[in-house]
């Protein structure tokens, strides 16, 4: 017999997905930041990705799912994860604290016409916030993942996709099915025709 508070989860996971889909405005956003994305590839240049604990994992999918494949054999694309250089991030946090931890390798490593995709389920994420403000200065165009109600990250970022919920593990879950619809637009975008590896 399953347990009551499984089937709640599953219930609450299925009303936050019909919740985000019922006016089309979340898949409107997903479908803009896609296209951002897009042109910036196209372009020559490359995705950049930040988050903290499970939205750190979450810019590390991201950037693998890009760089590797995720349903097409294609070449290579650009995205790098600003959440996995531990001698980098402990640098700059020693040094100038750990606001400063994704703003400085922005700041380094970032160009205009680059994307950076900053993922926080508070929306308040102060080193993410940090490095959204030195986008803006660098011209680089901005996304974020959010939950809640978008916290003060929704403010400056270029295109918000927030999530719904007080729910750390439910947004974290939508975080997660966007990042593979934003691959897969991407992909279709790029290289349309081309055969799918697996479904």
């Amino acid at each position: 017999m399953k347990e009551a508070w499984i089937n709640n989860l599953l219930n609450a996971k299925h009303d936050l997905l019909n919740e985000i889909a019922k006016d089309g405005g979340y898949l409107d956003k997903v479908l803009a930041a896609a296209e951002v994305m897009t042109d910036a590839i196209k372009s020559g240049h490359k995705i950049l990705l930040a988050g903290n604990g499970g939205s750190a994992a979450d810019a590390q999918h991201f950037a693998g799912e890009i760089v590797g494949r995720f349903l097409v054999e294609r070449e290579a694309l650009p995205a790098i994860s600003l959440c996995v250089d531990p001698s980098v991030m402990t640098c700059i946090g020693n040094d100038y604290g750990y606001n400063e931890v994704f703003a400085r390798q922005l700041a380094g490593v970032g160009n205009e016409g680059d994307v950076f995709i900053g993922i926080s389920t508070s929306g308040n994420s102060a080193n993410i916030y940090r490095a959204m403000e030195i986008a803006k200065k660098k011209k680089i165009k901005t996304a974020g993942l959010l939950g809640r109600d978008g916290g003060k990250i929704k403010e400056i970022a270029g295109i918000s996709l927030i999530v719904p919920s007080d729910s750390t593990p439910r947004i974290q879950e939508i975080h997660g099915f966007t990042v593979h619809l934003l691959c897969e637009i991407i992909e279709r975008n790029i290289f349309a025709g081309e055969k799918k590896v697996h479904d």
